[in-house]
């Protein structure tokens, strides 16, 4: 190809939002995601995450049991509610957060969400829960919600892995061979997720959410959750 002649941009809709979903849930997209831990920064302060094992175990409590299994369930909801169910659902988000610091993490990420995709594709910017902020805007553009789903999760425990390759500290290849054993878990719970409504709602992540209450007091902190 001649240097000089344009770059072919992509012209399939399926590519075109599979790139827009890959920008949405980047670590590149400002909504502040590489601050937030999910309590993870106390049970490695504890003792009790200490190397790839400790955190694939937590890493997988987390998504099945915990906030990835309720933020699924709440962005499948959001992606098919009306405005007046969306602000109920966000009322629910927020009501369901297990404490001060996860109810910052998911409103200022999903207000940070909601005000860019606004400006840049369109849509309210209303300042949601980040679940719910993301199922309304997939929605608005048309997007999969599969796909969505999968993006979504796959950012969640993207997140928190690289939190893991500082706490622990994990090196970074073994750090993502953990992340990409996750791979049939993140499609397994998104294929499962589009099935669940509100009604399912529950988590049992217990230990998870007593450390996020716990980071609130900790000594010393990285991370803001």
């Amino acid at each position: 190809m001649d240097m000089g002649e344009p770059i072919p941009m992509p012209t399939d809709p399926a590519d075109l939002e599979l790139l827009t979903l890959a920008q949405w849930l980047s670590p590149a997209f400002p909504v502040g995601a590489f601050a937030y831990s999910h309590g993870l920064e106390t049970v490695v302060a504890d003792g009790s995450v200490h190397d790839a094992d400790s955190f694939s175990d937590w890493l997988d409590d987390v998504l099945i049991f915990g906030g990835g299994r309720t933020d699924s369930i709440l962005l499948v909801a959001a992606y098919a509610a009306d405005p007046e169910g969306l602000a109920a659902l966000d009322a629910l988000a927020r009501a369901l957060a297990p404490s001060a610091e996860r109810a910052t993490e998911t409103e200022l990420q999903g207000a940070a969400f909601a005000a860019t995709t606004a400006a840049i594709w369109g849509g309210a910017d209303a300042p949601r829960t980040y679940p719910v902020a993301v199922g309304a805007a997939a929605a608005a553009q048309g997007l999969d919600l599969q796909n969505t789903l999968q993006f979504y999760l796959h950012a969640f425990a993207s997140n928190l892995t690289a939190a893991a390759t500082r706490l622990v500290p994990l090196g970074q290849t073994r750090a993502q061979a953990v992340l990409a054993a996750k791979s049939g878990t993140l499609a397994e719970l998104a294929g499962l997720a589009l099935s669940l409504t509100p009604d399912d709602l529950g988590s049992s992540a217990f230990l998870a959410d007593i450390a996020s209450m716990r980071h609130e007091t900790q000594y010393s902190r990285m991370f803001r959750s």
